[in-house]
């Protein structure tokens, strides 16, 4: 059977199909690898030198995430509190609010020291990537759009994939999760009407990036 291609033409079809057949094979693999919740720290759930428990400082005694998180409208990082913050309610000299308790003594030292605690980062997107609090909290993005409902958490843990994904599904449907910005850090809003984030999204113009220089800069 004469040959329809030339043997040129013949070897560059084949290197094509190779070449094609291997990058389906990385992308597929790279995907799986990649969505994996061990990869996106989906559950990572890190023991603190200090057993810090939200459910009872965000939730039962309904503290704004702003008394510790201070910087979270301001700037790009929320930032943890310092030993000062925690002393303000738990200094036996002061209001002590256990002040004796053992599971302070940490706190005790580092207020005493100045050496900050060593907590443990939960929440964590790679270092190529750019993410801004403030942006978010200025556009009314609720805080447990990203970390859930953190006040019925006594242990914290990542529960979002914060992935580049998870990211861009949020921008192209930014109405999902806009609230009043007076509300963003009330971890029990529910919204007034089905269409109070899209109003919102248009009354405020909010645009958000969707493409690659929004995040890596």
């Amino acid at each position: 059977m004469p040959a329809i291609f030339s043997r040129s033409i013949d070897t560059t079809i084949r290197q094509a199909g190779l070449a094609a057949g291997l990058a389906v094979t990385l992308f597929v693999l790279g995907f799986y690898y990649y969505v994996q919740p061990s990869y996106t720290r989906v559950g990572y759930q890190p023991e603190q030198p200090v057993p810090f428990s939200h459910q009872i400082h965000a939730g039962q005694l309904g503290m704004d995430c702003r008394y510790c998180h201070q910087n979270v409208e301001n700037s790009p990082h929320a930032t943890v509190p310092t030993s000062q913050t925690c002393m303000n309610c738990h200094n036996p000299e002061k209001a002590n609010v256990k002040g004796a308790s053992p599971l302070l003594s940490l706190v005790r030292e580092s207020y005493r020291s100045g050496k900050p605690v060593e907590w443990k980062k939960i929440h964590k997107i790679p270092e190529y990537a750019y993410f801004n609090h403030s942006v978010h909290v200025a556009r009314g993005v609720g805080c447990v759009s990203c970390h859930g409902q953190i006040n019925e958490m006594k242990v914290v843990y990542e529960e979002k994939a914060l992935s580049m994904g998870w990211c861009l599904h949020c921008h192209y449907n930014a109405e999902v999760h806009l609230r009043p910005r007076e509300e963003v850090t009330n971890m029990l809003y529910k919204s007034t009407s089905d269409s109070e984030g899209a109003d919102l999204k248009q009354k405020l113009g909010i645009n958000p990036p969707n493409n690659c220089g929004g995040c890596h800069r």
